[in-house]
């Protein structure tokens, strides 16, 4: 046995050297794209979206998600991109924003404030397909609302404050 531990050994470090590198690339940042390509595949929320829905995206984000964690500021912005996505919404992000009843941040004008450079990102990463919220089509704080309906989505995660169901 002795003989199989000392050929097993150098495959031994190398696994464990392979695993501490891929643990701290992880928690790199993306470093930022070098090429034209890359750019523009960034970049291709600007073919179906405008600066004026990047706008709007933002400020409920701001509104909606300040404080919480910036994956939960993207997935706040997936959740409105999901809605624009399915056939039971609107299909523009101001149809969405602005459906009755659907944001509290719209009802008490939260939504008219300037997004600020957190949102403004996390608005950015949604567009370009970035979603946390593992394709939920609600959200919700439990400690902020009582209403039994969005209690009762099937829940797919939670993030920070908020709940994300479908």
């Amino acid at each position: 046995m002795h003989k199989f531990a000392k050929r097993l050994w150098p495959l031994g470090v190398m696994i464990v050297v392979l695993l501490a590198g891929l643990l701290w690339l992880r928690g790199k940042p993306a470093p930022p794209p070098t090429q034209k390509g890359e750019q523009e595949r960034l970049e291709m929320w600007r073919q179906e979206f405008s600066e004026t829905d990047l706008d709007l995206l933002a400020r409920v984000v701001r509104a909606e998600a300040q404080g919480e964690p910036y994956d939960g500021q993207v997935a706040v912005a997936a959740v409105i991109l999901n809605r624009v996505g399915h056939p039971e919404f609107p299909n523009t992000i101001p149809g969405v924003v602005y459906e009755p009843l659907a944001f509290s941040v719209v009802a008490n004008g939260e939504v008219n404030k300037p997004p600020n450079e957190s949102a403004i990102q996390a608005a950015h990463c949604a567009l370009n397909g970035l979603d946390p919220s593992g394709g939920a089509l609600y959200f919700y704080n439990p400690a902020k609302t009582s209403n039994a309906w969005i209690r009762s989505r099937s829940v797919i995660k939670r993030i920070g404050d908020h709940i994300f169901a479908s």
